[in-house]
């Protein structure tokens, strides 16, 4: 149990039985009546975002979530496999956890697997990753970066939308949370 004056981003709280982690929180102290804090919270395994208000002071429950470094080994089926690299286990996690991560991971790659009482929640990336074009139309002579953008399939098989002026082979920085295009990179 923790009260409403010791949230902060990041943190689990268990309310009415669903974990919901805060991303946002703001005490309030209006000129008249009591003080609160105005929270923003994310439903862990929905994605759902709500906003909450409680009074300060008030107590709430929170939840422990056991962040474990992990290494993306392969894709069984629908499943994927990750192996803990502390004591090299080997887990298994469903599509429905790994959710959107499923479109920037490689073999090998590290990933943090959140657990909550052994099960496990979702799969969090770094907030980039680099990965290969493996196919985009080519680009016309003249074309700028500030002209418009055209679809890129990558590494991965993912499609994100990248400038005109790419080419098939080049490796490019991608944003894990938002999926957009942030950069060339040259080795």
């Amino acid at each position: 149990m923790a009260t409403t004056n010791d949230l902060k981003n990041g943190l689990v709280l268990n309310i009415d039985g669903q974990l919901w982690t805060v991303i946002e929180f703001q005490h309030v102290k209006p000129g008249k009546g009591g003080a609160f804090v105005r929270t923003k919270l994310k439903n862990v395994l929905s994605g759902k975002v709500v906003d909450r208000t409680f009074n300060a002071g008030t107590k709430v429950e929170t939840a422990t979530v056991d962040k474990r470094s992990m290494q993306y080994s392969y894709k069984d089926g629908e499943d994927f496999v990750f192996m803990d690299t502390d004591n090299y286990d080997m887990v298994t996690l469903p599509a429905a956890v790994v959710g959107d991560a499923a479109h920037f991971l490689l073999e090998n790659q590290e990933a943090t697997v959140a657990f909550h009482e052994g099960t496990p929640l979702y799969v969090e990336l770094p907030a980039s990753v680099v990965l290969e074009v493996t196919y985009t139309e080519p680009g016309l002579q003249g074309d700028r970066s500030s002209a418009g953008t055209k679809p890129a399939t990558l590494e991965t098989g993912y499609e994100i939308q990248v400038p005109l002026f790419l080419e098939t082979g080049t490796r490019v920085k991608v944003d894990t949370r938002t999926s957009e295009y942030l950069g060339r990179v040259t080795d």
